[in-house]
């Protein structure tokens, strides 16, 4: 039988997100992070953080709080709010934790962290990725996954407006 308590589990404050790590280091498990907005979660989205659950022990994945998703998206958005967003990605087998930032980047979390692995999907460079630089000064690497074209929340947000 599921229980329903691991979802709950999986979604992190800062605090509680640096014990676990502390114990997850100690078994010497490799730390990967990713990080997104994942506003409406699609097809697209299971395929880049599958991609990225296949480069670590443990995925963390950072999510963009609403008043970040209202910087970077506009004043529409986000369509769900960081609670359910987070719930929908701690619920996903391949998720082991996600926390929620406010900032426009996840760079100050990265730093905090130190992923042993900093996955981003899309066609972004290794120098465009915040928290590169500092993750490969670590001795961690950063890993660019391909995404799968045709999949992304404003093309669906604009499919259902016309619908």
């Amino acid at each position: 039988m599921k229980s329903p308590q691991i979802v709950a589990s999986r979604i992190f404050s800062l605090p509680e997100l640096k014990r676990q790590l502390a114990r997850l280091r100690l078994l010497e498990k490799s730390i990967g992070f990713t990080n997104g907005c994942f506003d409406i979660l699609h097809q697209g989205h299971i395929y880049s953080l599958s991609q990225a659950a296949k480069e670590a022990d443990y995925l963390i994945v950072g999510l963009n709080a609403d008043v970040s998703v209202r910087k970077l998206k506009g004043p529409h958005r986000p369509i769900n709010d960081q609670e359910s967003r987070a719930t929908m990605l701690a619920s996903l087998l391949i998720v082991d934790a996600v926390i929620i930032f406010e900032e426009d980047t996840p760079l100050e979390l990265i730093k905090i962290i130190l992923p042993d692995v900093l996955i981003k999907g899309g066609d972004y460079t290794v120098e465009q990725v915040a928290g590169a630089k500092e993750v490969i000064a670590a001795g961690g690497r950063v890993v660019i996954n391909p995404i799968i074209p045709g999949y992304s929340t404003s093309a669906l947000i604009e499919k259902i407006r016309h619908l």
